[in-house]
């Protein structure tokens, strides 16, 4: 693909300190009329020249057809406390909705508002929480300050973060992977099977003599390639990634059959047993539907091997059979949209993104009706459990990797608030709600990688957790979820614009990350269109 040389628009802010304080913090939680010191932006645009070296895709041409697939899904809206105090859902690290929007950016197209699930955006990037405790899985940060879209609210941020292991061969359990690769026709194109086959080979670069490396493709029918070959035989693996060639219907069915009796074939006793799906979801012979593949992926994770999904392409891109594939399949969702992001997800990120910590992590937030009135969950909406399944062991829930960060956000409305949501109960046995300073309850689940039985860590809340100035982080993480919101044409954005979301970005300096300074470069290019 030829390269691109792209000109980017970099917004620099120089800010001036915080001057004043404020009142006691219980008090800012409650009183929302409060007035808090505001910084004073002198913001200018210099423009800079990047050398793109495969980084970013070209510009795409304007495609015939889109049969593009998303699932439709309602927005979470507000919940009373009074009547239903509990939120619960299922942990998610997927990242594909980002990268999938950046790509609709970059090329310039539509974006389609159910591409855009906003958890997977915010946790796309790298949070700076502690790492756990000896001993425990997990840390678990909190963070409560002012909601930037709604001054009558409040934004908390919940993050867990787990041991940041190392991907080095000599430092992890051996894998025995089977990559299974679409080759259909609908593959032929260089954002597809080419991008493919340079992904395969970063993580091939990466294997030790201990792990076994399996090839299973699919088009008409499915062909095993490869079949358990040491890792350290590189010459050989990288010789069958690069031979293959693209043509043919597809039936991704047989092809998902075959690498899981491939995997149980070569199944490592105490390591990372993973199938990694690589493919457009354009599945068209046999099963095809997203409930026949998930209904056969769900059979098949009970044999204690994980499947993850690498996603490619545009045009025909069946995101909702992705999606679904890897949530039940017991692994990760990523989109590939260049080299770079292949070499972040499989060699950057790959103790995270290939090496299980934990498995379905649930995750159940109690509120304390006499401090919160309401609340919102930002995102996850197709994460969300029901209150009794978080402590039903037989649930299906997310699961997380070495170094793997979870974000999760909530608007919350404090109590005493004259918001109006719900209907409240007259006999509500919590209308009084519970005395103290606590304002919630946050409760984990999780089982051990080979395990089937949860355990149970939690952290409380308080109001005095309260801070009127937000960290690096949340400042963050709130400008990626109110660009979700504006993407999704969310009702609860207010009167929230691009402009206002670079301007928030600009109090803190993000350019030593490369993703979170492109992350700042896409808002700027929306908002300039």
């Amino acid at each position: 693909m030829k390269k691109s040389i792209l000109k980017l628009l970099s917004c620099i802010a120089a800010l001036t300190v915080f001057c004043g304080c404020g009142s006691a913090q219980d008090e800012a939680f409650v009183n929302m009329d409060e007035e808090k010191p505001t910084p004073t932006m002198a913001v200018c645009e210099a423009e800079e020249e990047y050398i793109s070296e495969g980084y970013y895709p070209d510009t795409a041409p304007a495609e015939e057809y889109n049969t593009e697939e998303y699932n439709y899904y309602t927005e979470n809206g507000y919940t009373t406390v009074s009547t239903s105090p509990l939120s619960t859902f299922s942990a998610d690290v997927d990242t594909a909705s980002y990268t999938n929007v950046r790509r609709m950016i970059y090329s310039g197209k539509r974006i389609d508002p159910d591409s855009v699930r906003i958890e997977e955006m915010i946790n796309y990037f790298d949070y700076d929480y502690p790492s756990p405790e000896a001993g425990e899985p997990f840390s678990i940060t909190t963070e409560i300050s002012d909601c930037p879209w709604n001054d009558n609210n409040k934004l908390m941020m919940i993050g867990i973060s787990t041991y940041k292991g190392s991907a080095a061969s000599d430092d992890r359990a051996p894998m025995n992977l089977v990559f299974l690769i679409d080759v259909s026709g609908s593959m032929y194109s260089d954002d597809k099977l080419p991008l493919v086959q340079k992904a395969f080979s970063m993580l091939t670069e990466n294997l030790s003599p201990a792990d076994r490396i399996s090839i299973v493709t699919y088009a008409g029918s499915d062909e095993i390639k490869l079949e358990g070959a040491d890792g350290n035989d590189s010459a050989r693996i990288l010789d069958v990634i690069n031979s293959l060639e693209a043509g043919g219907s597809t039936a991704g069915a047989a092809g998902i059959n075959t690498a899981y009796e491939i995997a149980e074939k070569y199944f490592i006793e105490g390591g990372n047993n993973r199938i990694i799906l690589a493919t457009d979801g354009d599945l068209n012979v046999g099963i095809s539907s997203e409930a026949e593949l998930t209904r056969l992926v769900e059979e098949k994770r009970e044999k204690g091997v994980f499947l993850s999904v690498l996603g490619f392409g545009s045009g025909n891109y069946k995101d909702n059979r992705l999606e679904a594939i890897a949530d039940h399949g017991n692994g990760n969702y990523s989109y590939i949209d260049s080299e770079r992001e292949a070499r972040k997800v499989l060699v950057d990120e790959m103790s995270s993104t290939l090496i299980t910590v934990a498995k379905d992590v649930k995750f159940q937030v109690e509120f304390n009706p006499a401090n919160v009135k309401g609340y919102r969950l930002i995102g996850y909406e197709n994460r969300v459990m029901a209150d009794e399944d978080f402590n039903d062991d037989t649930k299906d829930a997310g699961e997380i990797g070495a170094g793997h960060s979870v974000t999760v956000l909530y608007e919350l409305i404090p109590a005493g608030s004259e918001m109006e949501i719900g209907t409240e109960l007259k006999y509500s046995s919590t209308s009084e709600g519970v005395s103290g300073d606590e304002l919630l309850t946050v409760s984990i689940r999780y089982k051990e990688p080979d395990g089937e039985t949860s355990r149970l860590i939690s952290k409380a809340v308080k109001r005095s957790d309260y801070s009127y100035v937000m960290s690096e982080d949340l400042t963050f993480a709130a400008g990626v979820a109110e660009f979700g919101m504006l993407l999704r044409n969310s009702k609860y954005i207010g009167d929230i614009t691009f402009g206002n979301i670079a301007t928030q970005l600009s109090e803190y300096d993000y350019s030593s990350d490369e993703f979170k300074d492109e992350f700042i470069y896409l808002v700027n290019t929306m908002k300039r269109r």
